[in-house]
């Protein structure tokens, strides 16, 4: 009896590895290929336009110059935006490339697409709250609006802003489909899938 329960063990668990290793070197649909591909590159453009849109951001009047670089969460959505143009180009053009799906390059656009999700997010939070105060100003940290005074200033930061959480939603939906490649390798844990077997009664 034991010896068959030792067998039935090591039967699971190399049928787990096969699983694992034979799904690892699939590869994927060319319609859900495309879909990626698109869904990478469009951030591309989003990213361009916002750091363009931001880099020419600038107003001066009678009341002096204000520029995008004075502000320090400015120049960070400028960079971050940058950074997520040039990772989508490049994975845009390594996903078109019809090629196996191994386990590495699952792990290794799952973590690169949530870093930059957090990346960009953080930069368009952090922009949007320095908007805000443009608009609305603080007296308690004596930060005064200059949206009155700066108005186009203010226009075109805030356009920046709501193309960068484009983009950010277009990184939520990248990060969704490579978490489901990437988790959809494993199988569910043996207990799920074999709860119909027969338990072995010891006491008999």
């Amino acid at each position: 009896m034991w010896s068959t329960m030792a067998e039935y063990k090591r039967d699971q668990k190399s049928s787990i590895t096969t699983s694992v290793v034979g799904r690892g070197g699939c590869e994927e649909g060319g319609g859900i290929r495309t879909v990626e591909t698109l869904l990478r590159l469009l951030p591309v453009g989003l990213c361009v336009a916002a750091l363009v849109v931001m880099l020419k951001d600038s107003e001066t009047n009678e009341y002096g110059s204000l520029s995008y670089s004075n502000i320090t969460a400015f120049r960070f959505l400028v960079h971050a935006n940058g950074i997520c143009a040039g990772y989508s180009l490049l994975s845009a053009a390594f996903t078109a490339i019809p090629r196996p799906i191994t386990m590495s390059r699952a792990w290794t656009f799952f973590l690169l697409d949530q870093v930059l999700t957090y990346l960009i997010l953080a930069a368009g939070a952090v922009a949007t709250e320095v908007a805000f105060l443009t608009y609305k100003g603080d007296v308690a940290v004596t930060w005064s609006e200059v949206c009155g005074t700066y108005g186009d200033f203010c226009r075109k930061a805030t356009a920046s802003i709501v193309i960068t959480f484009v983009v950010v939603i277009c990184y939520v939906l990248l990060s969704l489909i490579s978490s489901y490649r990437l988790f959809s390798k494993y199988d569910a844990p043996v207990g799920y899938k074999n709860k119909g077997i027969e338990i072995v009664d010891f006491g008999n």
